[in-house]
């Protein structure tokens, strides 16, 4: 929602097979770009997370990618790791929000929620519990870790197949 009322929405493009999302579901086809308050933020779903690819930050189109999932305790270390993953390789902030609690089939959520700057420090992680929390970040973090490693200008260029 922006603040004149208008929106925009993300379609998840991974869907999860192994929970049979493919089978109720149709994969979106864009990546969505948001601007903010002077910030360029790339929303993602969960599942999303597991593809570099389809989050590659070509022509440096983000500085915020974010993560709303609902990753499981027995895979959090996946979660624990590619969240930092992300940033450092699309030099970028990561928000990764995850579900805590047990779900209606008694599967556990760990949260592990985090942000994570983009040279891969942690700014905020939180585990094993609900939590309501603010923090900052600063754009010109962004600009300083892509001015001291300007790897992304040597990045291929594709554009991914919808």
């Amino acid at each position: 929602m922006h603040p004149d009322g208008t929106f925009q929405k993300y379609d998840k493009r991974h869907l999860f097979s192994l929970g049979h999302e493919d089978r109720h579901y149709t994969a979106g086809k864009q990546r969505l770009i948001v601007e903010l308050n002077g910030w360029k933020i790339c929303p993602t779903i969960c599942y999303d997370l597991r593809f570099p690819a389809w989050l590659r930050n070509n022509s440096e189109a983000y500085e915020l990618l974010l993560v709303v999932a609902n990753w499981p305790a027995k895979r959090a270390l996946h979660w624990r790791t590619l969240i930092p993953t992300r940033a450092i390789e699309n030099q970028s902030y990561v928000i990764g929000l995850n579900r805590y609690g047990h779900d209606g089939n008694e599967v556990y959520h760990s949260g592990d929620s985090m942000c994570i700057d983009p040279n891969g420090n942690t700014i905020y992680y939180k585990s094993d519990e609900e939590d309501l929390y603010t923090f900052a970040i600063y754009k010109k973090e962004v600009e300083r870790a892509r001015r001291a490693f300007p790897f992304l200008k040597d990045a291929d260029d594709f554009k991914l197949d919808t």
